[in-house]
């Protein structure tokens, strides 16, 4: 069964989550992941979906919410690929006085150290700059990540914690 991302986004109201879930049930589809969250009163929802069905014709039973103002994207995804079995998770969190390149300087770090971020989230509440990320590095690099988010985290005059994370918890 094919499977799509469908992105929504546009100012929020009430019902959008249902009516997003709704068109694609109503296919036939089972939701297999989504993310949904408000970016300063803006609604932002990515879900992943294996629907029976063309990605048109998900975009057509879509097509309401785009008449509302939302911007409906579908993409149909090639198969999951495999996921790397060598990779330690870990949690990364980032406090401070909010500053241009956060994270960017925090991503590069981890990118150039094989790492991929899995999950961010990030808020600014008054000056107070708040970056939560989920992290897949490979094991080998965990001595390395701590000392590179140090150096960041002193680089930009912020707080920085970098921690595994125990994978039966999860």
């Amino acid at each position: 069964m094919p499977t799509y991302a469908v992105t929504v986004l546009g100012h929020d109201r009430p019902g959008i989550v249902a009516e997003v879930t709704e068109a694609v049930a109503a296919l036939g589809g089972n939701l297999e992941d989504s993310s949904m969250t408000l970016l300063r009163g803006h609604f932002a929802m990515t879900l992943i979906a294996a629907v029976d069905a063309p990605g048109a014709a998900i975009q057509q039973r879509l097509e309401p919410l785009s008449r509302t103002g939302l911007v409906v994207s579908v993409l149909e995804l090639a198969d999951r690929p495999a996921e790397a079995s060598d990779r330690q998770g870990y949690v990364l969190s980032v406090h401070g006085g909010d500053r241009p390149g956060i994270v960017s300087a925090v991503t590069r770090r981890i990118a150039d150290l094989g790492g991929n971020v899995t999950d961010l989230s990030t808020r600014l509440s008054g000056d107070l700059y708040v970056l939560v990320a989920e992290v897949a590095l490979p094991a080998e690099q965990e001595s390395a990540a701590m000392a590179a988010m140090r150096e960041v985290g002193g680089s930009l005059g912020v707080t920085v914690h970098f921690a595994a994370v125990d994978e039966d918890v999860m």
